[in-house]
């Protein structure tokens, strides 16, 4: 179900961002100075002012995803459903469940990667004073 929530909301967050470039792109007004200031219209604000609730999520989803075996949504309970899927002889519950525990497992290091760039994102933030317009 969190997958899938962390999935629509970058599918969503992605359409905003290209639904964003698609109305600058077809706006005919000249493109702003260089004196404009920068991080402006690119969400800097909102983002920076997400981060803690975004670092809590990509936490937790790390810590039930390497969480042992008696853990839901853990790799380890998925691994264990697919052994006694094969040694019952389930063949097609057993390839259903590989399939789903290499998507799982799949997630692991994107969500490491995501943690490492919010990482630099609140390091940003905190530079740059929350990206707060002055």
């Amino acid at each position: 179900m969190r997958t899938r929530n962390i999935a629509l909301s970058s599918v969503a967050a992605a359409t905003a961002l290209l639904g964003v470039a698609g109305t600058a792109a077809a706006d005919s007004t000249p493109a702003p100075s260089a004196s404009a200031q920068p991080g402006t219209g690119d969400g800097a604000q909102a983002l920076c002012k997400r981060v803690p609730k975004i670092e809590k999520r990509i936490h937790r989803a790390l810590q039930r995803l390497q969480g042992k075996a008696g853990r839901r949504g853990s790799v380890a309970r998925l691994e264990k459903r697919v052994e006694k899927a094969k040694a019952a002889g389930h063949t097609e519950i057993a390839n259903f469940l590989d399939h789903k525990l290499t998507h799982r497992k799949s997630l692991v290091p994107t969500l490491q990667q995501r943690q490492k760039d919010l990482a630099k994102v609140a390091t940003w933030c905190r530079t740059h004073h929350n990206a707060a317009s002055s």
